[in-house]
C-alpha cells in the first residue's frame, strides 16, 4: 500500500523518491498546500477504489503514514 501512495506522491507532488517516507509531513516536508492535498487524495480516491474520504478524515491527515493507515482500515485488497 505505501509503495502506491509514494508513486502517486511523487508524481502528483513532482518530489523525488527519497523525499517519501512514511513520516514525511506533507506540509512541512514536501511544502504542500491544502489544495494539493486535495488533489493528492483525489488520486487516492481513484487509485483505490474509494468513492469519496469525509472531510474529517481529510482534516487528519498530516502525514504520509495518516493516509496510509487510513487505506489500510478502508481498503479490502
Amino acid at each position: 500500500m505505501f509503495d502506491r501512495l509514494k508513486e502517486l506522491i511523487m508524481n502528483e507532488l513532482g518530489v523525488d523518491e527519497a523525499q517519501v517516507s512514511m513520516d514525511t509531513d506533507f506540509f512541512n516536508d514536501l511544502h504542500c498546500d491544502s489544495l494539493e492535498l486535495i488533489e493528492l487524495v483525489n488520486s487516492v480516491e481513484e487509485e483505490f477504489g474509494i468513492e469519496e474520504v469525509p472531510e474529517e478524515s481529510l482534516g487528519t491527515f498530516r502525514t504520509v503514514a495518516d493516509i496510509v493507515n487510513y487505506l489500510e482500515e478502508t481498503v479490502e485488497e
